[in-house]
């Protein structure tokens, strides 16, 4: 089968030049392989209900690095946050003032949390107060299938006060109705396809979730993705749902790359602070604040 990477873009991948990838793919999945118990950590819950009953009829696939994945709704999860993805749709009650950013992993997510976190509290925090020099910006903005649903069907989210902020690596379809249907703020950061995927790779390698599975090798892994079978892919399709809602109801969402932040990042903290109704104010400007926040993060 052919695969051209960049088929479906409007936008080059970076500003230099339209950079165009073509990949030559022969792939015959191996025969389903049996999960071992230490895996089955939906299937093994105690309380059998309608979410576990739904898991049993989804196609399962392991990831190259030993980790099961169940195709949910054309989307390739990992099987671990499968009750906690459904759990969020069913029970997350977004606020008009919420703020949602979305990602595949290892696209930008950490820094573009930092950034947002400190233009929405630039007058809690000074710069040499923030909370970010002594904390991860994960455990400042949650993730809504590893944090606030892991664990728990329904946590109480009410006394958060406003503007909540959220992270996400849910496809833009598999989002929560009322996050849909509000007037949150959704921000989505893609990079590179073969940037994420090797940033990928080496994270899952270095960390090794699934300590007792062999990785498959580059080659194989790499047929893998490009197939759609990796966390939350196919790529292109995580992608291009955010990427259409972007042009549908563009005060909504807010399309990043990765790649514009790198070339200029004061033009691009600016650009977030004015979609979610933050901007800078001319004083905030003449003091370098923008700048300030930008250094921050580098």
């Amino acid at each position: 089968m052919f695969l051209q990477i960049s088929m479906h873009l409007r936008f080059p991948l970076t500003n230099a030049t339209q950079q165009w990838f073509v990949y030559n793919i022969t792939f015959s999945p191996s025969s389903p392989m049996e999960k071992t118990e230490a895996s089955k950590d939906i299937s093994s819950t105690e309380v059998y209900d309608d979410i576990n009953e739904l898991f049993q009829t989804l196609p399962q696939e392991r990831n190259w690095d030993g980790r099961w994945l169940c195709q949910y709704k054309g989307f390739w999860c990992p099987e671990r946050c499968f009750r906690p993805i459904v759990s969020s749709q069913r029970h997350f009650d977004a606020r008009d003032t919420d703020i949602l950013l979305a990602s595949m992993p290892k696209s930008g997510t950490t820094w573009l949390k930092a950034l947002i976190f400190s233009i929405v509290n630039r007058n809690n925090y000074s710069i040499d107060q923030t909370p970010l020099l002594t904390c991860n910006p994960h455990s400042l903005v949650t993730f809504l299938e590893f944090n606030v649903y892991w664990g728990n069907d329904s946590p109480d989210l009410e006394s958060i006060p406003s503007p909540r902020m959220f992270s996400t690596h849910m496809p833009y379809e598999l989002l929560p109705n009322t996050i849909l249907e509000s007037k949150c703020r959704v921000v989505y950061i893609c990079r590179n396809p073969l940037d994420q995927f090797i940033s990928h790779r080496h994270f899952l390698l270095e960390n090794k979730l699934e300590r007792d599975a062999e990785p498959l090798a580059i080659d194989e892994a790499f047929e893998m993705f490009c197939k759609g079978i990796h966390p939350f892919g196919p790529f292109w399709d995580h992608m291009i749902g955010y990427w259409n809602a972007s042009l549908n109801s563009s005060e909504k969402v807010l399309f990043l790359k990765y790649e514009d932040l790198k070339e200029d990042i004061v033009f691009s903290v600016t650009k977030i602070a004015e979609f979610i109704g933050l901007s800078f104010s001319v004083e905030e400007e003449k003091q370098g604040l923008i700048e300030q926040i930008s250094r921050l993060q580098l």
